[in-house]
């Protein structure tokens, strides 16, 4: 049995993983901390403020805010908790931190920008077009209650579009009083991000070439997309030294 603590347990998402560790056989929920929601009842447990109640839990996940989600991650690995981080935001600097403190821990850590199925197919099929089409934009549609932009899985997939593509593309810029208009530049790769309520979680990357477009969709229309993904996180960390970046190397 897999004892497991959910950081972000009022959220939206943390509740989903609340439940789904709860129904789950071989694992038990055994803490649900949210210092905003202390107090409450999350499905399975009552929701404390602070982070010690992860003591004697295996494996913590993490659904906060990009600004605490560092501190927590620090504290589980120097605590020997296993980490799964779903939260997204975290700069390269901090992945980097947390790769030399799971790297000392005997705890490990496992950070995904998206545990979506389809989302981390999205990213693979990327790669792939990339290779023959070198001009590529994404867009990313999120809930009003999405933080950061652009998303994580928008980040990772323009990176790796402009690591596998062969020649360089460079896009227009934006001339007048709204340069914004053109997006952000990750890597050579032009990235807009929506925020709407209504919305869950989209990402559309467009591929052009001469007399031709290439679309790539992946739609969450529901939380529930992303839970298979963090259970197999949950299931696998004790067995990921170190860090491991992206529910990818965990499909393999």
């Amino acid at each position: 049995m897999i004892r497991v603590g959910v950081l972000g347990a009022g959220g939206r998402m943390g509740g989903e993983v609340c439940r789904a560790v709860d129904a789950a056989d071989d694992l038990a929920l055994v803490a649900a901390v949210d210092l905003d929601h202390a107090g409450e009842e999350a499905p399975g447990a009552r929701i404390a403020s602070s982070i010690d109640e992860l003591v004697g839990a295996d494996v913590a996940v993490d659904f906060t805010h990009p600004s605490s989600v560092l501190a927590n991650a620090r504290w589980c690995l120097e605590h020997g908790v296993h980490a799964v981080v779903g939260t997204t935001g975290i700069t390269p600097g901090s992945l980097d931190e947390l790769g030399r403190l799971a790297a000392s821990s005997r705890a490990n850590c496992v950070v995904a920008p998206n545990f979506a199925l389809g989302a981390v197919l999205l990213m693979r099929f990327a790669e792939e077009a990339a290779r023959y089409f070198d001009a590529a934009e994404v867009i990313e549609l999120h809930h009003d209650g999405k933080v950061d932009a652009p998303s994580g899985t928008a980040i990772a997939t323009a990176r790796a579009i402009g690591e596998a593509r062969e020649g360089a593309w460079s896009p227009p810029e934006a001339i007048g009083e709204h340069a914004g208009a053109r997006g952000v530049d990750v890597d050579g790769v032009r990235v807009h991000a929506v925020r709407l309520p209504g919305l869950v979680a989209h990402q559309e990357v467009l591929f052009g070439a001469a007399g031709q477009v290439l679309s790539l969709r992946h739609d969450a229309l529901d939380r529930a997309a992303f839970i298979p993904g963090v259970l197999l996180a949950i299931r696998s960390v004790a067995q990921r030294p170190g860090l491991t970046v992206g529910l990818g190397a965990l499909l393999d």
